[in-house]
């Protein structure tokens, strides 16, 4: 079976689930998006990785990629694998450099690692097929616009405060963000400081 290429195009509340997350994914040579709910922890574990954010203690998907170090075993690639009565299933395919061994995983934790190595998301046509949205230009056109709308509300409100304050100021609160394991928080002061410099 072919595999199709996936993306990490969003990550944002989820309006159908309190508490949860919608990760969106993109066909990497198409308008298909692939959202998958997932939890706020998940969510949270994908959004440090991302914003390249270095937590206090190490998460679970960061021990994950030390013990692999560890015994010289790599993640070659995430692929989405199934989809069963609405449910995502993934696998982590791994190696050590003479072979090959694939671990089930959901597909939050399965993304959580892949990030953490760099490695490509991939899927299959079917659940492409079954579970894509098919989006217009124009619906990305709305979907970026809503973004916009969406990331200047709050944030915008923080920024203006961060902007107030003095480098030491910054500093004890981005302490204090990370020690909270607030990481989104986090994410904005650092900007703010990088702004600065």
């Amino acid at each position: 079976m072919e595999k199709i290429k996936l993306e990490i195009l969003g990550l944002s509340p989820s309006q159908s689930q309190s508490g949860s997350f919608a990760l969106v994914l993109g066909e990497e040579y198409g308008n298909r998006r692939l959202p998958i709910i997932i939890g706020m922890f998940e969510a949270q574990a994908i959004a440090i990785e991302i914003e390249k954010i270095v937590p206090n203690r190490p998460m679970t998907h960061d021990l994950f990629k030390q013990f692999a170090k560890n015994f010289n075993f790599t993640v070659r690639e995430i692929v989405i694998s199934d989809l069963r009565e609405g449910i995502f299933f993934a696998r982590i395919v791994c190696s050590d450099g003479v072979r090959e061994s694939v671990v089930d995983a959901r597909p939050s934790d399965a993304i959580a690692i892949g990030i953490r190595f760099n490695v490509p998301i991939y899927t299959y046509e079917s659940i492409l097929s079954e579970a894509g949205i098919t989006a217009s230009v124009t619906d990305e056109d709305e979907e970026q616009e809503e973004l916009v709308r969406q990331s200047s509300r709050t944030p915008r409100a923080l920024s203006d405060q961060l902007k107030d304050m003095t480098v030491d100021e910054l500093h004890r609160m981005l302490e204090e963000a990370l020690s909270k394991e607030e990481y989104e928080r986090a994410a904005k002061i650092r900007d703010e400081l990088s702004r600065r410099n």
